[in-house]
Formats: C-alpha cells, structure tokens, sequence
C-alpha cells in the first residue's frame, strides 16, 4: 500500500491550493493530480462535486478543506497550525473561515466580471481540460465555461447593484493586509497559522488574475510576498503575542465584524426562515444575494468553535471591540 495521500485539484482553485499548501507544510507525502487530466478516476472516486479531493493512503475519501485539516492535525500534529493561546486558535480559525466564505466572494467575482479577467480565467481553465487541443477546440471550450461561470456569479451575490461594493470590500481587505505584513511572514507570526491556508490561497489567486492581480503586484508587495509563500509555507519562527499584532491585526477582525459576519448571520437565518434571498445592511450599504446553505452550516460550526471558548474573557474582548461578538452566539 503506498504511503502517499493523493490530492485531486486544479490551480485555478484556491481551496485546492489551500490543501496543497497545507500538506507541503505539513511535508506529508502526496501526489498532486490534476483533477481534469485524472476525470474518470476523480469521478469514481468523489461523493461530492467538488474539489479538492483527498484520497488517503488506506483509501479513504476526504472532502471539504476545513474538516481535511482538522483531520490531518490529528494524524500529524507538528508544527501545529493552531496557536497554542486559545485566544488566538479561535481567532485563526474565524480569519480562516472569513477566508474561505467571504475571500471566495471576492475572488470568484473579480475573475469572473471584467472582460480581461473572463478571457484569461476561462482559457487558463480550458486549457487544463484540453492540454493537447487545437486553438479552435480550445476557444469553443472557453466559452463553455464562461456560460457556466456566469450563472454562478448569482450564487456568489456578483450582479450589476453589488459590483462596486465587491470592489471596494477587496481594496479594504487589501489595505488592511499591506501594513500587516510588513514585518511578519504570516498572520499571526513568523509561522503560517490556521488563518493563513484560509484566507493566503484566495489572495495567491487573486494574485494570478488580471485586474486583482494587477493592483496587488504594482503597490502591495507584501501582500504579494506573502501570498506567493502560502504555496510553501515554512515554519521560520514563532506565534506573536497580542501586544504586537493588535494594531494591524484587530483592522482585520473589525472587517469581519462589520461586514463578513454580519452577511454570514444574515444568510444562516435566510435559510432557518426558507427564504431564497436576503439583503443585509453591510457599513451603512445594502447587499443583496440569494441565501446558501453551505455557508450556514460553515457559520454553525465556528459557532460551535466559539461556543468551546466563549469563557474566555480576553476573546471575548477583542472580539466585542471589533464588533464580531455579537455574531457569535
């Protein structure tokens, strides 16, 4: 029986990336599959339309990159991911699933909206499903793509009303991170925390596309340094204390509390409610989309996260002053 974990995924794909990173931290031994040049196999092994897939070397399936990690940091332990302060392992955890939920957000709607960011996404993608197909054969499968990217722009509450706040969210997020990383190599220190595999791989794609990537690379340069190392983090020091990351940190958990979790709660209580859509005033602004019950269930269990270490009155602080507390119960 091999000892290698076997990973489906493509580039193109943030949690992909996000379950390569991790397993090169980790330096687990894997094979990375391109899931489009591997399809009859991915197809027969997956239970659910999505990547990546994780296959383990006793032939488990594992889907779903948040649980995959928590699973892997059972079988191997060290470096943990997770600061052992458990003030900071909720706040990694939160930064991992604003990462996750409302990073793909922007994301997903900055590369498929703009013209130039259509174009190179859809081939990009097309390529890696017809590595050997001629330009025509290539082209026509782009425009497959963009077809169904385009009706996915909904889900993701892309449309013309909510297209210049998707924008002005990414620079807040943008402007937030530059000085942050200014003098650490990740998050929370000198070692990539739960946060960074959340949040690092959607920055790392954005990077890559057109319009994101070009207001990254021309005056973000940390921003840019850091998402490049979230390809291979390395463990390079320390977990700082709260003293030295609050004043940089603490901007990107009130970004959570003013605008990802306020969303996320409106979402979960859309689907308690068996409504289709919602809208919720997000910073003064209204934001509407259609309600997904995945990200509910994502919000339930980082309330259940929150729920283990709501005694905790130092969190229960930071997480007031940034207004994400609140939120939480």
């Amino acid at each position: 029986m091999s000892k290698e974990y076997r990973i489906f995924g493509t580039e193109m794909s943030p949690y992909s990336v996000k379950i390569r990173s991790y397993f090169r931290y980790k330096n687990i031994a894997h094979q990375w599959l391109q899931r489009f040049q591997n399809e009859e196999e991915y197809q027969k092994l997956t239970r659910l339309p999505l990547i990546p897939l994780v296959v383990a070397p006793d032939g488990k399936i594992l889907q779903d990159t948040t649980p995959v990690i928590e699973e892997m940091e059972q079988i191997f332990p060290e470096p943990s991911v997770h600061p052992t302060d458990p003030t900071f392992a909720f706040l990694s955890a939160l930064i991992e699933e604003y990462g996750d939920e409302w990073g793909m957000k922007l994301m997903f709607h900055h590369r498929w909206v703009s013209e130039a960011d259509k174009l190179a996404g859809s081939h990009i993608l097309a390529r890696e499903i017809l590595p050997y197909g001629d330009n025509g054969e290539v082209d026509e499968m782009a425009e497959k793509i963009l077809v169904r990217m385009a009706e996915r722009l909904i889900l993701v509450g892309s449309n013309a009303e909510t297209a210049p706040l998707l924008s002005g969210y990414l620079i807040r997020l943008l402007e937030i991170l530059e000085p942050h990383l200014e003098n650490r190599l990740y998050l929370f220190g000198d070692r990539p925390a739960f946060a960074d595999f959340g949040l690092g791989p959607q920055v790392y794609e954005m990077a890559l596309d057109p319009t994101a990537g070009a207001i990254i690379r021309s005056i973000k340069p940390n921003i840019l340094q850091w998402a490049l190392r979230m390809t291979a983090p390395r463990n390079d020091g320390p977990f700082e204390d709260w003293q030295s990351l609050e004043p940089t940190l603490e901007p990107l958990l009130a970004d959570a509390g003013t605008h990802f979790l306020p969303w996320s709660t409106a979402n979960a209580e859309a689907i308690a409610a068996e409504e289709e859509t919602f809208s919720v005033e997000l910073d003064g602004e209204a934001y509407t989309q259609l309600s997904q019950r995945y990200h509910a269930r994502s919000l339930g269990d980082l309330r259940d996260r929150y729920a283990a270490a709501a005694d905790n009155s130092a969190l229960n602080q930071i997480l007031a002053d940034t207004g994400c507390l609140a939120y939480l119960h």
